[in-house]
């Protein structure tokens, strides 16, 4: 009787995925996109104050400006005379340099008569309000905090 022997063949290891250079490879590519990642300016702070539950009896020394927003983006104000004037006609612009210059008169005009420069926004229900986020800003950077909203129910006031 001849003995069988019964060879057993190795046992492999199970195959198994390196995931070091993985990792490496994650690691690099979150370090790149920090890097290189735009970081995108806060919304100036705009300190508002809302208004008194109350009217003042005492009419303020400089009339509001009211800025109008309309659904395609556009600001105009309403001057003195009553005469609707369009400022900014570029829906996509983020920074709103007419608006701007007409704050700060308006700010300045203020100052000098020893009032609070109050401003009136009339937003239309279909704005993007990204556009009145700008808004604020022109105002913050203006450094005007007497805001209202708005909605006219006066057909003659718009």
């Amino acid at each position: 009787m001849a003995r069988h022997k019964k060879i057993q063949a190795p046992e492999e290891d199970e195959p198994g995925l390196d995931i070091s250079s993985l990792i490496d490879v994650c690691f690099l590519l979150l370090i790149y996109f920090l890097v290189t990642t735009q970081i995108i300016k806060k919304e100036q702070e705009l300190s508002t104050s809302l208004p008194a539950t109350t009217p003042s009896e005492t009419p303020p020394d400089l009339a509001p400006m009211l800025i109008l927003l309309e659904a395609n983006g556009n600001i105009s104000i309403k001057n003195e005379t009553g005469v609707i004037e369009l400022l900014e006609s570029d829906s996509d612009a983020r920074k709103l340099p007419n608006l701007s210059a007409r704050l700060d008169l308006h700010k300045s005009a203020a100052d000098m008569s020893s009032s609070k420069a109050l401003v009136q926004i009339k937003v239309d229900g279909d704005a993007v309000s990204q556009r009145v986020t700008d808004i604020l800003n022109s105002l913050a950077g203006a450094k005007i905090t007497e805001i209202t909203f708005t909605d006219l129910l006066d057909p003659e006031a718009n």
